[in-house]
């Protein structure tokens, strides 16, 4: 009786294995996708559609037969806009889930909370929104914006093209607009610009009581001198601080508005009439007409049965990050994470404007720099662009202690090469 028990019991056992084992197999025969993106919270207005973005480009290569004659398999994950949730939802993609490359973050605050996570993990994270700069690190690929890819062009553009003497630099509390803003102050200070006509403003996250800091812009913007707001408010503040804009009458042509976290997801679903003639500065718009872009447009409404469904710009950047990390994986016949880092270098991608996006061994990208008019259909008319590529750097040549500083993690192994002293400090790679 107690042998029957006994090869009962490890018939039982072999079982469960075996179960385990073609869990683990199956499991194997997927390469797992992270989504780290809040699908609630203050920044759901922006990055639940990053969130469809990735999975449309995954559902799409999977129906070209996935990489590597693998599936590719999503794992999405809501750090609900909360900046310490963001840390470990990250780390449960990389432990718990163990996916093989993270698409996610939108504000700077989520990504300095991801980036320790990556680093002592070794994990990979593709960034898709324009940011600060200041920062270079070996296991993110930054496929948003740099500062002179998005707000120094802005800035060039009001002043050469607008005759803007006044500015105003409002944004959200965090480090980026801190940041950017640190970046254009010092810049408009080597342009000749007055401290007496920068204005700084910030306010938190989710802000809605814009009626006296709209008041204090009207009456800056008095002075007899042609005056801009130039804007890094993040997320679902953005719609008081327009229709409070229109509340005071205070129109595009009296003190224009350039965004920079401003698009067409924003846009749709509000009134807009507020916001006519401001602008925006991105790399991409859904308005642009090229032939990749109307192609994407059309798979974009296909996927979410949702023929109003709008475009932007950071979608592209996680098109382009998506699409360069197949190639990359597909080069080095691997999805191990040193491999597919050293294969991303160089390679390029088309962009959704009719130009080709290229891996610079900063980790940044080439891209073109657009100026869009907002239109009353929440769509942009493009007003001005560069005209070629621009590459993107990761540091800052009008801060002090940055103008020296390079990233290549090709040549120099560093994120943060001191070119005077010729060492390089934090992460380095050998």
């Amino acid at each position: 009786m107690n042998r029957k028990r006994i090869l009962g019991g490890l018939a039982k056992l072999v079982a469960a294995v075996t179960v385990v084992a073609a869990g683990a197999a199956q499991a194997a025969d997927t390469i797992k996708v992270g989504v780290l993106h809040s699908l609630s919270g203050t920044m759901a207005i922006s990055e639940t559609t990053l969130k469809d973005t990735v999975l449309m480009l995954i559902e799409e290569q999977n129906k070209k037969g996935g990489v590597l004659g693998k599936k590719l398999e999503a794992v999405v994950v809501d750090p609900a806009s909360n900046w310490p949730l963001f840390a470990e939802k990250a780390e449960q993609l990389l432990v718990k889930d163990k996916v093989d490359v993270v698409f996610g973050c939108w504000t700077s605050v989520s990504r300095k909370s991801v980036l320790p996570v990556f680093e002592k993990h070794n994990g990979l994270l593709f960034y898709p929104v324009q940011y600060e700069g200041e920062e270079s690190s070996r296991n993110v690929f930054y496929t948003g914006a740099a500062p002179n890819q998005q707000a120094i062009p802005a800035v060039d553009y009001l002043m050469n093209d607008v005759g803007v003497e006044r500015w105003v630099l409002a944004g959200t509390d965090y480090v980026y607009p801190r940041t950017t803003n640190k970046i254009l102050e010092a810049y408009l200070k080597a342009k000749g610009v007055k401290q007496e006509d920068i204005m700084i403003n910030y306010t938190p996250f989710g802000h809605s009581d814009w009626q006296r800091i709209v008041s204090d812009i009207k009456k800056f913007g008095s002075a007899g001198k042609k005056t801009a707001v130039v804007s890094t408010i993040n997320g679902d503040a953005n719609v008081p601080f327009y229709k409070e804009l229109g509340n005071q009458k205070i129109s595009a042509e009296d003190i224009p508005v350039v965004a920079f976290s401003v698009g067409e997801e924003e846009l749709s679903g509000i009134d807009t009439k507020p916001l006519v003639g401001h602008l925006a500065a991105w790399n991409y718009f859904m308005s642009v007409d090229d032939p990749a872009n109307a192609a994407f447009i059309e798979k974009w409404q296909a996927f979410t049965k949702d023929s109003k469904r709008v475009t932007n710009d950071p979608m592209e950047a996680h098109v382009i990050g998506f699409n360069m990390w197949v190639r990359a994986v597909e080069k080095a016949k691997t999805t191990d994470v040193d491999k597919v880092i050293d294969a991303m270098i160089g390679i390029e991608v088309p962009n959704l404007t009719g130009g080709v996006a290229k891996m610079l061994p900063n980790h940044h990208l080439t891209k073109p720099v657009l100026i869009g008019e907002v239109r009353a259909d929440g769509q942009f008319d493009v007003v001005w662009q560069t005209d070629g590529l621009v590459a993107g750097d990761a540091w800052s040549d009008f801060l002090e202690g940055s103008k020296h500083i390079e990233a290549d993690w090709v040549t120099l192994k560093c994120g943060n090469y001191n070119t005077k002293t010729k060492k390089c400090s934090g992460q380095n790679y050998e």
